[in-house]
């Protein structure tokens, strides 16, 4: 799949490159796994021009690593350094130095797992950093997948690389706008059906959706087969994803994650099924790793009791949901089975996957300040869409279903009169949405 959307992020990119002619500049780089920050990175640099020495920060022995660095630098700059270099401020001072004189591109991937390594580095770099920077040309850019690792890094003030960023990126997912553009250039005729599957399937992430179109599996019959057949990628990246972010611990998280997928979504319920007190677990997949939130009804107050937690990412939901639940298939390789199983649990699945859908997509399209959802305390009335322009006074409340013949405005409207003084200052519209309006 050739490279979409990221203009933005190009361009900004590009201006610090070409202000660190005159002095180094600190981009921090923020997006989850899979997201495409290593192809911006390369796309930003594919001119011929601009030096790209890329070190990915694996979980190795300190110098193990920055021999890898060593070697790399290298290859990539032509830096030989001479003699035994045994840690990685070493190597780092070594570096910035030849940049007094060289102008190059230097990225960190994984910037956090430096805390694994030797929780010292950080400070190391900060002490390099803050004596050369001023007089190098390094354009250094440190890439990472773990937001809030990477927010304490560099945002907490007792942190050493605290205010040493002089820019911060945060790559999201696909706006469903660049969806459709990818959609309409690997399948023209495609239907609505087809681009909720691509948006369930995916949530936007650029790494799978680079799987199914490469795949050419560009509807949804094929894109529910190929996600489903012996030897997808789609069938182990879950659990490697999990793995990769919680390492020993990963067990307790994937149950957590589970039991959220499949509709436990208040601390007492997941408790009854893991047999023990799972705060803490709850709050670090929140606070720590932003896997979860905590979901609550529009215009209700901050940590009240009529909340759930809900697990936002697109991919994990489908996986925990389908894929997991029903590993022993995939162990048997009876895959025609899990077809079979996902495809008769599609639509009830996406009935949920089209409000989220357009609670997005009115985000990223309309005038407004703030959408989400309400429900009522006995879980009786629900509405599925509340958009507010708080700077038009406007609101905008929708009846979201698969299909069109199955909205009612009247009963929407009798619904939204139980909010009574909420909307009071508010132009109100009602408005049904269905597929054919994605």
């Amino acid at each position: 799949m050739r490279f979409y959307d990221r203009e933005k992020e190009l361009e900004i990119l590009q201006r610090n490159w070409e202000q660190t002619e005159e002095r180094g500049l600190l981009t921090v780089l923020i997006g989850r796994r899979r997201i495409g920050k290593t192809t911006l990175l390369r796309k930003s640099s594919d001119d011929g021009h601009t030096p790209l020495l890329y070190l990915y920060v694996s979980k190795d022995n300190e110098r193990v690593l920055t021999s890898k660095f060593q070697e790399a630098a290298e290859q990539v700059l032509g830096l030989q350094i001479f003699g035994r270099i045994e840690t990685f401020a070493q190597f780092f001072e070594l570096l910035i130095r030849y940049g007094q004189e060289h102008h190059f591109t230097l990225v960190f991937d994984e910037f956090q797992n430096f805390i694994k390594v030797n929780p010292a580095i950080p400070s190391h770099i900060q002490d390099i950093w803050d004596r050369y920077h001023e007089k190098v040309k390094i354009n250094m850019i440190a890439c990472g997948s773990i937001y809030n690792m990477m927010h304490k890094i560099f945002d907490n003030e007792d942190e050493p690389l605290y205010g040493r960023q002089d820019c911060r990126l945060n790559m999201l997912p696909f706006r469903i706008s660049v969806l459709k553009q990818i959609l309409h250039d690997h399948n023209p005729q495609y239907t609505s059906e087809d681009l909720l599957c691509l948006y369930a399937l995916t949530g936007g992430v650029a790494k799978y959706v680079s799987w199914l179109m490469d795949a050419k599996a560009t509807t949804k019959p094929k894109m529910l087969r190929w996600v489903t057949q012996a030897g997808s990628p789609y069938l182990s990246e879950g659990t490697e994803l999990i793995m990769s972010e919680f390492g020993k611990d990963y067990a307790n998280y994937l149950s957590i994650l589970q039991l959220i997928a499949s509709g436990l979504t208040t601390q007492s319920e997941i408790d009854g099924a893991i047999g023990k007190n799972t705060g803490a677990y709850l709050e670090n997949l929140e606070t720590e790793y932003s896997y979860i939130h905590r979901h609550q009804p529009m215009f209700s107050k901050p940590n009240g009791r009529n909340s759930h937690w809900q697990l936002d990412d697109c991919f994990l939901r489908f996986w925990f949901r389908f894929i997991l639940r029903h590993q022993a298939l995939v162990e048997m390789e009876r895959n025609d089975l899990l077809l079979e199983i996902v495809e008769r649990g599609y639509e009830q699945y996406t009935g949920f996957v089209l409000e989220q859908y357009f609670r997005q997509k009115w985000m990223e399209e309309e005038r407004v300040t703030i959408v989400g959802n309400w429900w009522d305390r006995k879980g009786e009335n629900e509405i599925d869409m509340i958009a507010l322009n708080d700077i038009e006074k406007k609101a905008v409340v929708a009846e979201i279903k698969r299909q069109r013949k199955k909205l009612n405005l009247t009963e929407l409207a009798e619904k939204t009169a139980i909010l009574g003084k909420e909307l009071t200052n508010y132009s109100v519209s009602h408005i049904c949405l269905s597929m054919e309006d994605m």
